[in-house]
C-alpha cells in the first residue's frame, strides 16, 4: 500500500474524537514507516507515526494540541479499503492515552 504524499480527511468519527471534516492529514511514507502532520477544526497541530504491514494496515501513535491548548495522545489501528475510484478509505479504531482513555472509531478518505 502506498500512502506517500496522500492527504486524508475524516468523514466519520466518534463523539469523543477531536477530528472533523476540517482536519486534513498529510501522509509521508518511507518503506514501512508512515508519518503524518495534521491540523484543522479543533486541532491546532498534530503528528502521527506508524508502521505499515504487508496488507497496508497501520499501527500508529499520535499526539496533538487542540484549541483548548491541551496536549492529547493516543494509539490507533487503521485498516485500508480501496474504493471503486481507486482512492483509499481508512477504517480506524483508536484509544486516547491521555484524558479519559476512551476508545473510538473514525473513517478517513483520501482527498
Amino acid at each position: 500500500m502506498d500512502y506517500n504524499n496522500k492527504s486524508f480527511k475524516p468523514i466519520l468519527t466518534s463523539e469523543n474524537g477531536e477530528t472533523t471534516e476540517e482536519t486534513i492529514f498529510h501522509y509521508k511514507q518511507t518503506e514501512a514507516i508512515l508519518e503524518a502532520e495534521y491540523h484543522g477544526g479543533s486541532i491546532i497541530k498534530g503528528h502521527l507515526i506508524g508502521v505499515i504491514d504487508e496488507k497496508g494496515n497501520i499501527d500508529m501513535r499520535y499526539h496533538q494540541i487542540n484549541t483548548n491548548g491541551e496536549l492529547m495522545t493516543g494509539v490507533c489501528q487503521s485498516t485500508p479499503e480501496i474504493l471503486p475510484n481507486g482512492k483509499i478509505r481508512l477504517h480506524e479504531t483508536w484509544k486516547w492515552t491521555s484524558g479519559d482513555g476512551s476508545i473510538g472509531k473514525s473513517t478517513l478518505e483520501e482527498i
